[in-house]
């Protein structure tokens, strides 16, 4: 197969392209060329700013695709864009959304892909839900051929996955509380970004892939009490948590609050189904006691990448202060 991915070199595409070349598919990936992360080899590079046409329309040519895949679409314009260049251009189009699309706090669980979509939290995952809106309606009035893959929180060993990245691992190394919301006894779904590959690229190409949407997740559900216990493990550490209400949190930090209230701090587990139907042969095999564990090298062997938010750190003292005035221990 010929496939276009528009972007590529993200934490979720970069996971995803060298099984795509593995298994033998023509991958061009179309992006500005200013990733960190370099271009895996074998990959056909077409340099362009997918917002500027006639750079990519002389990227593009004549080549038409078996799939096209967007992994940077975030607005219904880009949809509506990409509808009109690629509607005799390729057999599939994929629209990367997002598992926040679905209702907070979830009706039932297990999740699956019919659960509502709804987000009153989360500007970007509106912005999601009317992307698929868009796509759907292109599907059911011009057959437009449509696959939509909804990720949850799918890491790599350069993410350090906590609220606050690694400003929280900072304040783990410096004896100060790491803020986790609520109790910390929601559940959560952490997914290897090559485990995701594996559902993914058997998605390409697939006829009976189209119209459909699909979340792609691990089947391994924690506490964050225990992710955060398993992040500090593997980097040796000592931890002091401090556990605080979401909307506290919101009260001082908005944007924070607001990805917690539309999405962490609700369960999310999934029922992988359709995946497996679609893909039989999917399955995950990375465990996150072993991803943390390359998270932990990974960083250790960077140090240039160990980046802490003063800003973030210093709303997340005023949080605890906030907390330990309003209760005092006893």
């Amino acid at each position: 197969m010929r496939v276009l991915f528009i972007g590529g070199t993200g934490v979720i595409s970069s996971g995803v392209s060298p099984l795509a070349l593995d298994q033998g598919i023509d991958l061009y990936l179309l992006n500005r060329g200013q990733s960190v992360r370099s271009l895996p080899e074998g990959v056909t590079h077409l340099q362009a700013d997918i917002h500027n046409a006639d750079e990519v329309e002389a990227v593009l040519g004549g080549i038409d695709f078996d799939a096209v895949v967007n992994w940077i679409a975030y607005e219904p314009a880009d949809i509506t864009r990409d509808v009109a260049r690629f509607r005799n251009r390729t057999e599939q189009y994929v629209f990367i959304s997002s598992a926040s699309v679905y209702k907070v706090p979830p009706g039932t669980l297990p999740l699956t892909e019919s659960a509502p979509l709804v987000n009153v939290h989360l500007r970007y995952s509106q912005r999601k839900i009317a992307c698929e809106e868009v796509l759907m309606r292109a599907f059911r009035e011009e057959d437009f051929p449509v696959t939509i893959v909804r990720p949850s929180h799918t890491y790599d060993r350069t993410q350090i996955p906590v609220v606050g990245g690694y400003t929280a691992l900072d304040r783990m190394r410096r004896g100060k509380e790491v803020l986790i919301p609520g109790d910390g006894t929601s559940l959560w779904t952490l997914t290897h970004h090559t485990d995701f590959a594996r559902g993914f690229v058997g998605l390409l190409g697939h006829p009976q892939a189209l119209g459909e949407a699909v979340h792609i997740t691990s089947d391994e559900v924690f506490t964050w009490n225990e992710i955060y216990a398993m992040v500090a493990q593997a980097f040796g550490l000592e931890a002091r948590f401090l556990h605080v209400p979401s909307d506290l949190i919101h009260a001082y930090d908005a944007t924070l609050g607001a990805s917690l209230l539309g999405d962490m701090a609700s369960c999310k587990m999934f029922d992988n189904t359709k995946i497996r139907r679609l893909v039989p042969a999917y399955r995950t095999v990375i465990p996150f006691h072993r991803g943390v564990e390359e998270i932990a090298r990974w960083h250790h062997a960077h140090p240039h990448h160990q980046m802490v938010n003063p800003a973030l750190d210093h709303t997340m003292d005023r949080i605890a202060k906030a907390y330990a005035s309003a209760w005092p221990k006893a």
